[in-house]
């Protein structure tokens, strides 16, 4: 058995810890080094050890792009300076007159960067339910070349059968893109279930720590990865070493950290779903949950993201997300501190007045991993203002 074959029959763990991240032939350190050279010296002219200028390549981004595709049992990884860069260099792979279906439930940035930057460029979009693939087989746009999902999504937390919408996207020669931000790979993994490519924003779970970053793409077909490399590099936005390394430190404790923001979740979903002023707990775990069915199907637990509704309306939204103390108010997720948001004025008020528009009502959780019996009283305490 070879050594890959060997490293991708370990587990999830121990592929974070060790795949791509070999002790250092020269020193025998054990953490990667991060290697800051922009170049490489060279024996003879195209002779050289696999690495030319760091924005082709570099020993600690080849590391963590190792590492990371093989979480998402993907043959393929690259790594960005950002999940934005990284979503940009796949919509590289369209032409004008193309069209995007995007998930009328998806990322503001994602929106602001399809419907502001490529459209006017010539790439179409439409805004569609996803979770209604009846309808999206009938209603299927003729000039559609890819489709854009999350799940779960930010930040209404609807999921979305990937492998549905990956058979009649397929049937109709279109590429299936997942953006598994929310799920990581230690819950979930697209590629098998049909994707074609997955798109991560790193600053998130993989990092963990609100320290970096960061943006990752993970697929199996060659060619595709062929083009994809090709314009990682020809557009340049690629990630410093030294945020390769940081990344790659947080992917080390991934899934003990998913597994405490899951358990913690679970807790504040409780308190949530019992208190008066709140009138709707978002939660894939929920059985009244739309998408529960998707994501008892595809994910191996639920997650560490919560959303929910004020009875109250958008002051009281405000008034809650004013009062916690343990949960910071503060755009991003996916970190060791928990955080809490008002989407509508905050990370999707670019989606004011489209078809992506969230509830004024709304306010989001990311669940971190301090003792979950704080984390219920700074929410209970907060409700109780309202």
């Amino acid at each position: 058995m070879g050594e890959h074959e060997q490293q991708q029959g370990w587990g999830f763990e121990t592929r974070a810890i060790h795949t791509g991240q070999a002790p250092d032939p020269t020193s025998g350190a054990v953490v990667t080094p991060i290697t800051l050279s922009t170049t490489f010296a060279q024996d003879g002219v195209g002779n050289h050890k696999g690495f030319e200028y760091s924005r082709s390549g570099n020993p600690t981004r080849t590391a963590l792009e190792t590492c990371v595709a093989s979480l998402e049992g993907a043959r393929h990884g690259m790594a960005f300076a950002s999940g934005l860069a990284a979503e940009d260099n796949v919509l590289r792979l369209l032409s004008p007159g193309d069209r995007v279906l995007l998930g009328n439930d998806a990322y503001g940035g994602t929106f602001r960067l399809i419907a502001k930057v490529w459209a006017p460029l010539g790439v179409s979009w439409s805004a569609v339910d996803l979770t209604d693939t009846d309808a999206l087989a009938a209603e299927w746009p003729s000039d559609t070349r890819m489709v854009w999902l999350e799940t779960p999504t930010n930040p209404l937390l609807t999921c979305v059968d990937i492998e549905a919408v990956a058979a009649i996207a397929h049937a109709h020669g279109a590429l299936v893109v997942v953006d598994n931000t929310f799920a990581t790979p230690f819950l979930q993994t697209p590629l098998t279930f049909g994707a074609d490519v997955v798109v991560h924003s790193a600053t998130k779970y993989l990092g963990g720590h609100s320290d970096v970053v960061g943006g990752f793409l993970a697929l199996d077909d060659d060619e595709l990865a062929d083009r994809l490399r090709f314009t990682q590099n020809a557009a340049g936005a690629v990630p410093a070493p030294f945020d390769c390394y940081l990344v790659l430190r947080g992917v080390k404790t991934l899934g003990l950290r998913v597994e405490r923001h899951c358990a913690n979740a679970r807790a504040v979903v409780d308190l949530l779903t019992s208190h008066p002023a709140v009138e709707r707990v978002l939660y894939p775990q929920l059985p009244d949950h739309p998408g529960h069915a998707a994501a008892a199907k595809q994910m191996r637990d639920f997650g560490g993201m919560v959303s929910f509704t004020l009875a109250g309306g958008l002051q009281a939204a405000l008034e809650v997300v004013r009062h916690t103390e343990v949960f910071t108010l503060a755009e991003s997720l996916g970190a060791v501190e928990s955080l809490i948001e008002h989407p509508g004025q905050m990370t999707h008020a670019s989606a004011a007045g489209s078809p992506l528009q969230v509830p004024d009502s709304l306010v989001r959780l990311s669940v971190g991993i301090e003792s979950a019996s704080d984390l219920v009283a700074d929410l209970e305490q907060a409700l109780d203002h309202v």
